[in-house]
């Protein structure tokens, strides 16, 4: 396969593709043309890594994820391992957002949203917060 039929197969970009090849996660043959020839498992891995990225883990997890993916001897223990310590991640994110709402929220409530100049909104994002 070539790198436009991978691309469409696994919904990546071919742009994301060759940067995968770049950085190592993925290596596809070349012909004697110097073009990428993909095969089945490059296809499967590259579809692997989508659905970790769609997830939001890095690229380290997901070079760390392959690995253990690819190695029928791992402990499963390994795998939970990373993904634990990405759902810690989120869950921080989580919060982080939620007080980013609430914040937003209130400076919403706050401002009149009329033809007077005085905005609580901008006040607020004026504000040195060290």
């Amino acid at each position: 396969m070539n790198i436009s039929e991978v691309a469409e197969r696994t919904g990546l970009p071919a742009k994301t593709i060759r940067y995968y090849e770049e950085i190592g996660l993925i290596r596809p043959a070349r012909g004697a043309n110097g073009y990428r020839k993909f095969a089945d498992s490059d296809m499967h891995k590259l579809a692997f890594i989508g659905r970790a990225r769609h997830l939001d883990f890095s690229i380290e997890d997901c070079r760390n994820l392959l690995a253990l993916w690819e190695d029928r001897e791992r402990s499963s223990a390994d795998v939970r391992s990373i993904a634990k310590n990405h759902l810690a991640q989120i869950e921080v994110k989580l919060k982080q957002l939620q007080e980013m709402r609430a914040t937003l929220a209130t400076l919403v409530d706050c401002c009149a949203g009329d033809n007077r100049p005085d905005c609580p909104i901008l006040e607020d994002l004026s504000k040195t917060h060290i």
